[in-house]
Order: C-alpha cells, then sequence, then structure tokens
C-alpha cells in the first residue's frame, strides 16, 4: 500500500467523503434547498449559501474533457512524473480534476472515463481511466 508523501487534509466535515472512498464509493454534497451539487465536497452551498447539505452518491464516470502531461513535478509528486491530470465532466453534471491513468498519446478529448480507487495511507485515493 503507498504512503502519501503529501496525504490530503482530512476535517470532520470531509471525513465522510475518505471513509466511502476506502469502501469504493464516491460520494459529494448536494444542497438541501437548492439541490446544487458540488465536487470536492463543501459544508456550504456555493449558490445559495445554505449550510442544509446531504452527501449524495456519484457514479464515478464521466467524459475527460482537456488533459495535460506533467513532466516537471512539485517535489512530493515528483517520483510519478510524468503523469496526467484531467479535466472530467462527471454524468451528475459536476466537474473535477483528477490523475488520469493512461498514456497521454493515447488519451482523447471527449473519452469516456470511470474512477478508480487507489489504496494507500493514511486515506485513500482516486484516479480516473478510461
Amino acid at each position: 500500500m503507498e504512503q502519501l508523501a503529501y496525504p490530503p487534509r482530512m476535517t470532520e466535515f470531509t471525513r465522510p467523503f475518505w471513509t466511502a472512498l476506502g469502501e469504493g464509493r464516491f460520494l459529494t454534497t448536494r444542497c438541501a434547498k437548492c439541490s446544487h451539487m458540488t465536487f470536492p465536497p463543501k459544508p456550504l452551498c456555493p449558490e445559495c449559501w445554505s449550510k442544509e447539505v446531504e452527501w449524495v452518491p456519484l457514479k464515478g464516470e464521466g467524459i475527460l474533457r482537456s488533459y495535460t502531461e506533467i513532466c516537471v513535478a512539485p517535489e512530493m509528486f515528483a517520483k510519478d512524473a510524468p503523469y496526467v491530470l484531467g479535466i472530467i465532466d462527471l454524468d451528475e453534471g459536476i466537474r473535477c480534476m483528477s490523475r488520469v491513468l493512461a498514456p497521454f498519446e493515447s488519451l482523447e478529448v471527449d473519452q469516456r472515463v470511470k474512477l478508480r480507487v487507489r489504496q494507500s495511507e493514511p486515506v485513500c485515493l482516486y484516479d480516473f481511466e478510461p
């Protein structure tokens, strides 16, 4: 299992996201008042400013809209370079950025991608793959 050199910050609010990811589920938040969904999960709706948010499941599938290859990475990710970062429009209508596990040359804009949970410590991470 990979030990993360730069682990994500887990807070009381984000704990359900990281716990679910470790169980193979992908979650985000949706406003209970206006139904606006956000990613990453947020404790406050950026549309109506309501604090009434609920956790909802995501399929973990979407369309790769843009991507780039990182060859010169920050020190904490240097051992992983080169790697691909992509902008993914999830099927639920929200956008996220993630690593894409495929050679840069094999990718195409508008390609379908799906979530892959990566086992690591202290929390699991996620990537997308074609």
